[in-house]
């Protein structure tokens, strides 16, 4: 037996709160109902441990987790379960501790008569604008079943391209923080004890070979400050970053760079096409439709763009038109929008564009790790090179001239 902490409407209207003892939480809410009390939260005495509340904190809800909900909605929907139940069974069910939480919040909210799409609207570090706004479609259509077995395919798609080109960068990035550990490692270990032989022997050192030296007795007396610096550093960056203007910058900075500004491009021309494509699909106006993608394209300089452009959209002109004033949009994109606009094949027009996109990302990856490597080898080579040359050609000319 458990005790659960409620607050709810009587039939009188007043609001009445307390705790009450179950052996489940289905249970408290069937005893209050009973009592004709219109619920608001029922939720376990104490909220649980400290230590759970603090896994909970530090946790969150993966993609993948959000991709199988919403595939489990789509078929609990289609077999014709309420919607209310449907929360109850996913939030016992699921494995992933933050998503239960915000699953039975979900359900209380059902359960004191808030429709789902509003409910959902709660949590928007779990469900995003776009995935709340095509509920809402859902709704008002009928079609809950199919939308969200569109938003489990398209927070797969999306997740795919994405997953792919982080993983692509693992590999490099740990080979080089390595590369960067040893280096370190030796400049302020084994490098400042060669600099005492050398310095001791009273022979000319070659420039290089003072500069790996400088650069040893630096690291090896302000080690402490450098941390500090880049601790600092880091940290004023991170902020500036977050910041509005940071984020303009950050992305401004970002398409500046060959070929890392081409890939991003088309990874955030791609998440573009298929927000349009599957929010036009199901029934969401155009002006609509660019407002929200603005929200979830997850760039600063295209969600401005976005922003921009649904004003001029809704004051009457051709997507494609108020498209083509931007430069981030390329004219393959800008004239197909104009053919599915003239033909009225506008959502699957776009939904090509997605496509070919996600392949272009693909192969853009696969090219850029294929270059990575090689130069990355090379990079490594000449960084142990020099190294190495700096220590050992002194100590061979002190042996040649003994």
């Amino acid at each position: 037996m458990s005790v659960f902490e409620y607050k709810a409407i009587d039939q009188t209207g007043a609001t009445r709160s307390g705790t009450i003892d179950a052996v489940s939480q289905d249970i408290a809410i069937s005893s209050l109902q009973r009592r004709g009390f219109t619920i608001q939260f029922v939720r376990a005495q104490g909220g649980g441990s400290l230590l759970s509340q603090n896994i909970t904190f530090f946790e969150r809800v993966k993609t993948k987790d959000v991709v199988m909900l919403s595939r489990q909605i789509a078929t609990l929907f289609e077999a014709q379960v309420s919607a209310l139940r449907i929360f109850r069974l996913l939030a016992a069910e699921s494995e992933s501790i933050p998503l239960r939480r915000h699953l039975t919040d979900v359900a209380n909210d059902l359960q004191s008569g808030s429709n789902i799409s509003d409910a959902l609207a709660k949590h928007p570090k779990v469900f995003s604008r776009f995935f709340v706004s095509m509920v809402r479609t859902g709704e008002e259509t009928g079609n809950l079943d199919k939308t969200f077995e569109y938003l489990a395919d398209y927070i797969d798609r999306t997740y795919e391209v994405t997953a792919k080109a982080k993983n692509a960068l693992i590999y490099p990035a740990f080979v080089i923080l390595t590369f960067i550990a040893v280096m370190v490692l030796m400049l302020t270990t084994v490098i400042p004890r060669l600099s005492d032989i050398l310095t001791e022997t009273g022979q000319e050192i070659p420039i290089y070979t003072k500069i790996v030296l400088g650069i040893s007795h630096f690291l090896t007396n302000y080690f402490i400050l450098v941390i500090a610096g880049l601790v600092i550093g880091g940290t004023f960056l991170y902020k500036y970053y977050s910041s509005p203007e940071g984020r303009v910058r950050l992305s401004a900075l970002r398409m500046s760079i060959p070929y890392v500004g081409t890939l991003y491009q088309k990874l955030f021309l791609s998440r573009l096409a298929d927000n349009l494509s599957t929010m036009l699909g199901s029934g969401i106006q155009m002006v609509r439709a660019v407002e929200i993608t603005a929200d979830v394209v997850d760039d600063a300089v295209f969600g401005e763009v976005l922003r921009k452009a649904a004003l001029e959209i809704q004051s009457g002109r051709a997507a494609s038109e108020v498209f083509a004033k931007y430069p981030e949009f390329p004219g393959i994109i800008v004239a197909m929008i104009k053919i599915g606009e003239e033909t009225g094949e506008l959502g699957a027009i776009l939904d090509t564009m997605a496509k070919f996109y996600r392949r272009e990302v693909s192969n853009a990856v696969d090219t850029l790790v294929s270059m990575i490597e090689p130069l990355m080898i090379v990079t490594l080579a000449i960084g142990v090179g020099v190294l190495l040359a700096s220590v050992l050609v002194p100590i061979y000319n002190i042996s040649a001239g003994l």
